[in-house]
């Protein structure tokens, strides 16, 4: 007797809700409207007459059924996109979705030379790239790569170095700095108005320096606590205190005169970002020519 009639696509709804937990973003990370997704859940829960997930207002959790279907399926969704992937080798140009995950100040500083030149070279593909201050574990979260300062790559992830060192200045505009004392050494910031960092982990950033070998950490003091670099970077500018950030957000700034930079022998370079994604049997071509790409732009 012939089994239930069922689509590849209702397989990936109920793996992708299973990881994520959550029906809107597994919708959103299979490109489809949260109710379609639903659609494709419950039609499947219907024809094999088991209820795959128990739903609250507020969690999403498989059954027993649920679990067991599947850490059957998963693997089999798995060999079936490896096979396409194989075939996919053979086209002149690979096609398909690649997903990369993030920060804000990496993708604006990756835009136009790694993001919109790989649209550019392979428009068969489709890149959705998503960007959020907390590290994330790519592959649970059904990212194909991340890219991420060389010191927050987890260990064991391939990492492709796509970058120059990165250097972090203390900034801030000539407005404040008028008829104030300069910093000559980072204990001097204690008696300045510094604008205070909060990290996508909820704590507040403490400003590292690094000189001839000594290295420290201050906690500085500020009426004004903000969590993303470019609202840190306005702030600067509007002159309400000294700020701590990359070389990538403040360098035209300071090249003209509307942010001073501080401390720069307290500030040395530290290494750059990578691209990194989990070692596998295969790589997806997509991945690949991303991959290549930004080996290049690594090199530059």
């Amino acid at each position: 007797m012939a089994g239930p009639k069922s689509g590849l696509n209702e397989f990936e709804a109920v793996v992708a809700v299973a990881r994520r937990g959550n029906f809107r973003a597994a919708a959103a990370e299979l490109g489809m409207s949260t109710s379609a997704l639903s659609h494709a859940v419950a039609a499947l829960e219907a024809r094999l007459g088991v209820r795959l997930f128990n739903r609250t207002t507020r969690s999403v959790a498989l059954t027993e059924a649920g679990d067991q279907f599947v850490a059957r399926v998963a693997p089999a969704l798995g060999e079936i996109r490896f096979a396409m992937e194989g075939v996919n080798q053979h086209r002149d140009t690979p096609a398909g979705t690649l997903r990369i995950n993030t920060s804000l100040g990496a993708a604006q500083h990756l835009l136009t030379p790694l993001f919109l030149e790989y649209v550019r070279l392979y428009p068969e593909m489709k890149l959705e790239l998503v960007t959020e201050g907390r590290l994330i574990d790519i592959v649970a979260d059904g990212f194909d790569a991340g890219i991420r300062i060389a010191e927050a790559v987890p260990a064991d992830m391939i990492a492709v170095s796509i970058g120059p060192e990165i250097r972090s200045g203390i900034v801030a505009s000539p407005s404040y700095l008028k008829d104030k004392k300069r910093p000559r050494v980072p204990a001097d910031l204690m008696a300045h108005r510094c604008i205070r960092a909060r990290m996508a982990s909820g704590k507040i950033y403490r400003w590292e320096f690094e000189r001839r070998g000594q290295v420290l950490t201050l906690d500085v003091p500020g009426d004004l606590t903000l969590d993303e670099s470019g609202l840190i970077r306005e702030a600067a500018l509007a002159g309400l205190g000294i700020a701590y950030l990359t070389d990538w957000t403040v360098a035209s700034d300071v090249a003209a005169g509307r942010l001073v930079r501080m401390l720069e022998d307290w500030t040395p370079p530290f290494p750059g970002l990578c691209l990194y994604y989990p070692g596998r049997r295969h790589v997806p071509a997509g991945l690949r020519a991303f991959i290549d790409l930004a080996r290049k732009l690594g090199t530059k």
